[in-house]
């Protein structure tokens, strides 16, 4: 069941901000976003909350100034996602301007699993011989590899934005904005942030050393096309600071001032630069850094991103793209097979969905678990197999589940039963018996009854409202696209009822339209529906500048539609 509905907002405060200049509909929108203030809108980079409110940082930021100056070697432990990729190259990047002599490794997924384990410590040292580790996107639920790391005598970094557990590595200094007692406001930084953050603490601390000026420092701003990138992919809220860093990547690549692995990415997914959005970085260039984590080597994503050579940086984009083509093969595989498990499923008797294959591919899971929870509206674990009697699974949740809690609380009620879990509130991953599948799923959905009510079983479409006819127009499109849209700060999405003229199916899948309202007729899209509507429906839409022909008009994508 879905339902339309309109987000409340603050007439005062919608009030405030159009006194403040806004456009009145932008206004409200940004009201029914919590916000009270002009100044939360800015994108300039001085309107960055300071470093030192990060727990630690300043530690962090004078133990590698020192290191720098000893000649130690660091070896970055990176994450095989995008936001572990772009954190691994901003590391990169930044440590070597400074001085540094880094490297970097990036475990394979399958083969060692999820942060700086004993094993990744082991094959570390063997392969590059670190003085220290700095963990980027991972290690705040590491304890025993960070063990492992000091047993050897080597020192561990860790830079990470996670979650953690009851207890903290024993590192010899951790910055993560979600480590107890550290204040920092924007608890929603992306491991790219963090390292970012971390790059710039540093660059302060030798600034002060005498080591840079002003005039001779690192322009660590020419990293923010990869802080930009890692935090969409990643999904993170964009909350007022994480905005200003995707808003001053996205002006750098409309500009042309990206690294060489940005530019080809967005040639190899047929996108336009110069018209760079969050949408481009979330589901265009995210997508095929990420199909190097999940079915091959994330060291090529990182090659992608650290190459300053453009002929390389093509090849590489178009290996990304090849692999992200056979990804999107093996997941309508998957979920043409989750579909035939799920035949005899009835949403209406069940809280949740554990599903596993045999035949599954475990970089794909995630993927998979997202889209049975769109379709179905529920917490959803897909599960593969991992070798020696094990199963991996990958979960994603919906609004109101908070998905790691859930797995603490089969732990802790079944104590057996999960081998390891981490993750986030909508995101997480676990590692089980194969022969415990069972016992899990009801468990699982034991604690879904638990938590979840039938209202929260509802899909809910949050609307801002009304739309004037006056405001159909590519000015207010542009005006709509001035701002970083994205989690947690949702793009506009307009509810009205019209009525429906014309409708047929393209490629069986999608539905075209003409709709009027107040006597205009609109061009309108719903990708992925080929149910038809009635002759009058209530229609929740986004406004689209859809160019044809040298000729730009205003389209509508609908994202749902009921009768009116």
């Amino acid at each position: 069941m879905t339902r339309i509905v309109v987000r409340s907002y603050s007439a005062s405060h919608a009030d405030r901000l159009r006194q403040a200049g806004l456009h009145p509909v932008m206004a409200r929108i940004f009201a029914a976003r919590g916000l009270t203030d002009h100044a939360e809108l800015t994108s300039e980079l001085n309107s960055l909350l300071p470093p030192p409110g990060l727990l630690h940082i300043d530690a962090a930021a004078v133990y590698l100034a020192d290191a720098i100056a000893a000649g130690k070697k660091m070896v970055i432990v990176a994450d095989y996602d995008c936001d572990g990729a772009t954190a691994c190259a901003v590391g990169l990047r930044g440590l070597r301007a400074m001085g540094a002599q880094v490297d970097f490794i990036v475990p394979n997924r399958f083969e060692y699993g999820y942060g700086l384990t004993p094993e990744i410590v082991e094959l570390t040292v063997r392969e590059k011989k670190p003085d220290i580790i700095v963990t980027v996107d991972n290690g705040i639920a590491s304890i025993e590899g960070v063990a492992e790391a000091k047993r050897r005598g080597i020192d561990v970094v860790v830079t990470d934005h996670h979650l953690p557990g009851e207890r903290l590595p024993d590192a010899r200094v951790i910055v993560n904005p979600n480590q107890p007692n550290c204040g920092f406001p924007s608890k929603n930084l992306a491991g790219v942030g963090v390292m970012f953050y971390v790059l710039l603490a540093l660059r302060a601390e030798m600034r002060q050393r005498g080591i840079f000026d002003a005039q001779n420092q690192p322009r660590l701003d020419a990293l923010l096309d990869l802080v930009a990138l890692g935090t969409v992919a990643d999904v993170v809220k964009l909350d007022a600071n994480n905005r200003i860093l995707v808003a001053q990547g996205l002006k750098r690549m409309r500009a042309g001032r990206m690294h060489e692995g940005v530019a080809a990415l967005f040639r190899a997914a047929g996108r336009e630069a110069r018209r760079a959005s969050p949408f481009d970085l979330g589901f265009a260039l995210g997508p095929r850094l990420n199909a190097a984590g999940r079915l091959a080597d994330m060291s090529l994503g990182i090659e992608c991103l650290t190459t300053d050579d453009p002929g390389r940086a093509w090849a590489i984009a178009q290996q990304l793209d090849e692999i992200n083509r056979e990804r999107r093969s093996i997941e309508a595989d998957m979920q043409e097979a989750a579909l035939t498990l799920l035949e005899h499923y009835n949403p209406q008797h069940k809280t949740t969905i554990s599903v596993f294959d045999a035949g599954w591919h475990q970089g794909v899971i995630g993927i998979v678990a997202s889209r049975l929870k769109d379709k179905f509206y529920r917490p959803t674990i897909t599960f593969a197999d991992a070798g020696d009697g094990w199963i991996k699974g990958s979960g994603r949740s919906i609004s109101g589940f908070h998905l790691r809690d859930a797995l603490d609380l089969v732990s802790k009620h079944a104590p057996t039963l999960i081998d390891k879990f981490g993750g986030h509130a909508m995101a997480a991953g676990l590692t089980i018996r194969a022969d415990a599948f069972d016992a899990f799923s009801e468990a699982f959905e034991t604690v879904g009854r638990d938590w979840l009510d039938q209202t929260q079983l509802e899909r809910v479409i949050e609307t801002d409202g009304s739309l004037e006819s006056s405001y159909f127009t590519t000015q207010f499109i542009e005006l709509m696209d001035t701002q970083v849209w994205g989690q947690g700060f949702a793009p506009p999405l307009f509810c009205d009822e019209f009525r429906v003229l014309n409708q047929r199916v393209l490629k069986e899948r999608h539905l075209k339209l003409t709709l009027e309202k107040d006597g205009q007729q609109y061009d309108a899209i719903w990708f992925g529906n080929s149910a038809s509507l009635p002759g009058h429906a209530r229609v929740a839409y986004r406004l689209d500048a859809n160019e044809f022909n040298g000729r730009t008009r205003v389209q509508l994508l609908v994202e749902h539609a009921e009768a009116a």
